[in-house]
């Protein structure tokens, strides 16, 4: 008798439909599995056969092939040993439960029990799309499965538990879903802005960045604070809606980086050491994986000792930066991640740090300040948005009694910025004025002949490129978004020409 058993195959992001079909025949007794399957998966053999044994029931002792369709589409893991189990009881006949609407993925133990397992999530929604009555997961993963309504979830503790329910000798409780709203509930923060003495100015610039989803450099000496200011980030971002967290949840799924219990409600922060590497950073290997600029996806990617990373790997940010995507071609597939990140870089202005700093002299050469401003590229350098100094704080700003402004009033004025955003582009598939394309900034922003007339004469002296020319009118709406200004005025793009990079100077 030939089965078949439904489950699903991750590519990229999205779960792709598997079919599991075993046949079992007289013969002298083996196991093989066909159909492009990874180690993981091969291995599946052993597991799948002590499983059945150890869960009352038994294993044939024939010849079982079993072919995961579509041949050509590769599966990799340990999530097809559920649909492989059950695949060979309903060719034994030891199942006889219609279960053609019903989906299967998760990994078993030798003892039978069912094992967190990653890629559930998209799994799920994949079942949803097409239409599927009944989805079964490990017990394991019922907190991420809870994420998705409109379709019937069983969280199965063992293979037994599931033979039994569906032979309708035992009953599983659906998994009910969760209200998203009230689980995201207020988030306390690790770094607040009202603990950074000083550094008005570039408390301001990052208000600007996080309101219009800008990437932004700071540049300092040692001990000024770049680090700190950059961690405060995140108790300034607005929170994940149920959509984007369900993006973000779905990359941490395919990862194996969801805890048992746990999915993203807040929005990623990354902070990959200097010594990352191309794929650690990108993605990849020879079965792509997302890197740290897809985990960061909706988030906030911070690189702390920016032209410390190797130039190879700070330059394929190039393309990530400008689509918010990043594809990765091997010669079986090509896949691509989202990687819609704001990215925050801080950086020394010299190796020893201290050049321009009124506090310690600088001992670098000049040749050696050369070298170390030529590992951050120009074209690099020109899809930053904003670019801003970080002077090292006087003492009597540290030893002050000021109350520096805090987090939550800063992410007030934020929030309103960016419904003024989420109002302005309702109709487009972007959402913050970072986003915007050329043909966007056509579109939305309406200049006055005065404002005209200062952005030509900026890019004359400024020997502004096209980008930069377009980051100036983004960061200026910004601004502009900030001061609930229905236009763009001369003031807020003198603001943000404040913020572009020297011409004489790289950083």
């Amino acid at each position: 008798m030939v089965s078949r058993v439904m489950s699903s195959a991750v590519i990229g992001v999205d779960g792709f439909l598997v079919e599991v079909e075993t046949d079992i025949l007289n013969g002298l007794p083996s196991f093989t599995i066909v159909g492009l399957p990874d180690k993981a998966v091969e291995e599946s053999r052993e597991r799948v056969r002590s499983a059945i044994k150890n869960s009352g029931v038994d294993f044939p002792v024939k010849r079982i092939t079993v072919n995961l369709a579509p041949s050509d589409l590769p599966k990799e893991g340990s999530s097809f040993d559920m649909p492989i189990a059950v695949s060979i009881l309903l060719a034994s006949e030891q199942i006889v439960e219609n279960i053609d609407s019903c989906l299967f993925i998760g990994e078993l133990s030798l003892n039978g029990k069912f094992r967190l397992t990653r890629g559930v999530l998209p799994a799920i929604l994949l079942a949803k799309k097409l239409k599927f009555k009944k989805v079964f997961v490990p017990s394991e993963n019922l907190y991420e499965a809870s994420m998705v309504n409109g379709i019937d979830i069983y969280a199965v503790e063992s293979l037994r538990d599931l033979i039994l329910f569906l032979d309708n000798k035992k009953e599983i409780a659906k998994i009910e879903s969760v209200n998203f709203e009230e689980i995201q509930s207020e988030s306390i923060y690790d770094y607040d802005l009202k603990d950074i003495k000083g550094q008005e100015a570039v408390k301001r610039a990052v208000e600007v960045a996080v309101a219009g989803g800008h990437n932004i450099l700071l540049k300092g000496p040692p001990g000024s604070g770049k680090t700190l200011i950059a961690k405060t980030i995140p108790s300034l971002l607005p929170p994940l809606s149920f959509e984007e967290a369900l993006e973000v949840t779905k990359i941490y799924s395919i990862s194996g980086m969801l805890s048992g219990n746990s999915f993203i409600v807040n929005r990623p922060f990354r902070s990959p050491h200097h010594t990352t590497s191309y794929v650690g950073l990108i993605g990849g290997s020879a079965n792509p994986r997302p890197g740290e600029i897809s985990l960061a996806h909706r988030g906030v990617l911070f690189l702390d000792e920016f032209p410390e990373f190797s130039r190879n790997v700070l330059e394929s940010l190039r393309q990530p930066l400008e689509d918010g995507v990043v594809s990765i071609s091997r010669a079986k597939q090509r896949i691509s991640f989202p990687a819609d990140f704001m990215l925050v870089a801080a950086s020394n202005p010299c190796p020893c740090g201290y050049q321009g700093d009124s506090t310690r002299e600088c001992i670098c050469t000049s040749q050696q300040i050369l070298r170390y401003r030529k590992r951050l590229s120009g074209p690099l350098l020109d899809r930053i948005d904003i670019h801003v100094d970080v002077p090292a704080v006087k003492s009597e700003k540290l030893v002050g009694d000021d109350n520096p402004e805090g987090s939550s009033k800063v992410r007030k004025r934020i929030n309103k910025a960016l419904s003024i955003q989420k109002r302005r582009f309702e109709k487009e598939k972007i959402f913050t004025n970072g986003q915007m394309s050329a043909k966007d900034i056509k579109k939305y922003l309406v200049l006055s002949d005065e404002v005209k007339e200062l952005m030509k004469t900026a890019s004359d002296k400024l020997s502004l490129s096209a980008r930069s020319f377009h980051k100036v009118l983004k960061v200026g709406r910004t601004i502009a978004d900030l001061d609930n200004a229905p236009e763009i005025k001369k003031e807020h793009i003198l603001e943000a020409l404040q913020y572009r990079p020297r011409t004489h100077d790289n950083l």
